[in-house]
């Protein structure tokens, strides 16, 4: 989050000049898996603040936590070394191929197996810059690849092609920060963001609920002669909307004629009876001036441990409970989703996590206005917040669309649809943004065909860094 970008490529330096010493593809293995151990260590160290808001577990457990998934994410730039020394004779051009497709290969499997986890991609690195548009074409995974595959190029480049090596990079460097148009806000419909400064203790503190919604009233304001999009955070309420009808009376009274609310907060699941509680969901509802809720979505992609207990029968009867204590789990809704908005268009949303999953976020069959955001960042200290903006930054470039994001504790902003901020609430603060929805681009390449573009980008690469070598050894035996 510090936006020390150079430092990264430093480091990709280092692990592919390390990954050209080893010895052996276990050593290779090795080197890879010792320096994922050292990257997500560090990046995600934000999760062990977590750890500090449930009581059944000291909180300096939160590190052993960060450690042990740790390495378990390391085993992923492990086997792209592994695969790179593979091809440990091929010169520098097919080394940085193989890199490349690599790196996209390893972070696709990152994202999507035992559900996934995306966070800080090495594309990310380039968000502050324009590199960070190339994800309109090959997506963030791509981006990572390309920039892994970059380093490797300058890394095992010829000592006699130094000169052009510089050149490179000093060209790279200008067109990264070459100042970009300043882009005006559209006459889009009016945004009314509101974030609360409600910490994590706060919330959890039942005594406090009735405050929380004084906050959030006060910043909403009074309805104004325009309609307005209101936006209020994930979970932002503490009432059950869908069965509470004296809940959703008192937030329409904040309601001009023709605005709309979107909130977030839980949706509880009964059995038949309705006497026994099966499950809930994580949602989002859209509210109408006349205390009705005209759509729901519920997260699909939902936070092992944090969310749910992943095998509950079982680890629950070894004492093992969720971060967020309950005794039942939140169970996902179907996916990507385009919510209708009358008299504002439509929306995707993404709650919370969800916004870290690249080519995830976006019914593409429905193509939406804009991407909404609404999370609760009060759990992850001071590192998280910014990465996890970074990143719904990527979404906008990809998906050529505005990303808007509603905290309670920060950081809150507009996003255009190059990825650009337009306004942003600093951390711990409260406040809220009045302003206008910004336009969508035209549909980006990535938004058609989503990940299938890296990925076949990956394997046309890998079949080129390997060609060579393949027609060695069956040329000869033909």
């Amino acid at each position: 989050p510090l936006d020390l970008w150079p430092l990264t490529l430093i480091g990709l330096g280092v692990l592919v000049w390390l990954t050209g010493r080893a010895g052996s593809g276990r050593a290779a293995f090795a080197t890879g898996w010792c320096w994922g151990l050292g990257h997500f260590t560090v990046g995600l160290n934000w999760i062990a603040h977590a750890f500090t808001f449930q009581y059944f577990m000291p909180a300096w457990t939160g590190y052993i936590a960060v450690v042990l998934l740790s390495l378990y994410l390391a085993v992923y730039p492990a086997l792209a070394t592994w695969l790179v020394w593979r091809l440990r004779h091929s010169g520098g051009t097919r080394l940085a191929l193989a890199w490349t497709a690599a790196w996209i290969a390893t972070e696709y499997l990152r994202a999507t197996l035992f559900t996934g986890f995306a966070w800080n991609s090495v594309g990310a690195i380039w968000v502050p810059t324009n590199v960070a548009g190339v994800s309109a074409w090959i997506g963030t995974y791509g981006l990572s690849g390309l920039t892994t595959g970059a380093v490797a190029l300058a890394v095992t480049a010829p000592t006699k092609r130094i000169g052009i090596t510089i050149g490179a990079l000093v060209a790279l460097a200008a067109w990264a920060f070459w100042p970009s148009a300043d882009r005006l806000l559209s006459t889009g419909p009016e945004l009314r963001i509101v974030q609360p400064n409600v910490s994590q203790a706060q919330r959890h503190d039942r005594d406090f609920d009735e405050e929380s919604v004084r906050r959030l009233e006060r910043l909403t304001g009074p309805p104004s002669a325009e309609p307005r999009l209101i936006l209020w955070p994930e979970a932002a309420v503490p009432y059950y909307l869908d069965e509470e009808s004296w809940a959703r009376d008192r937030l329409a009274k904040l309601l001009g004629p023709r605005d709309l609310l979107l909130t977030g907060g839980t949706k509880m699941n009964y059995d038949k009876s309705r006497m026994r509680l099966l499950s809930a969901t994580n949602s989002l509802f859209v509210m109408s001036p006349d205390a009705q809720l005209r759509e729901r979505y519920d997260k699909a992609h939902l936070v092992p441990y944090g969310e749910y207990l992943p095998m509950r029968a079982i680890l629950g009867a070894i004492g093992l409970q969720q971060i967020v204590q309950s005794d039942v789990d939140f169970v996902p809704g179907p996916g990507p989703r385009t919510l209708t908005l009358p008299g504002f268009g439509s929306v995707a949303p993404a709650i919370c996590y969800e916004i870290i999953f690249s080519g995830q976020v976006v019914d593409r069959r429905n193509r939406p206005a804009f991407i909404f955001n609404p999370s609760t960042d009060a759990w992850f200290g001071a590192w998280g917040p910014p990465q996890h903006l970074a990143q719904a930054r990527l979404r906008a470039v990809e998906e050529g669309l505005p990303v808007v994001r509603a905290t309670p504790t920060g950081i809150s902003a507009v996003i255009d649809a190059q990825g650009r901020l337009l306004a942003a609430l600093p951390m711990d603060k409260p406040g809220f943004i009045a302003t206008r929805l910004p336009k969508a681009e035209a549909p980006t390449p990535f938004s058609r065909f989503g990940n299938m573009i890296p990925l076949t980008l990956a394997l046309l690469l890998a079949l080129a860094a390997v060609a060579p070598a393949l027609r060695r050894r069956y040329g000869t035996h033909t």
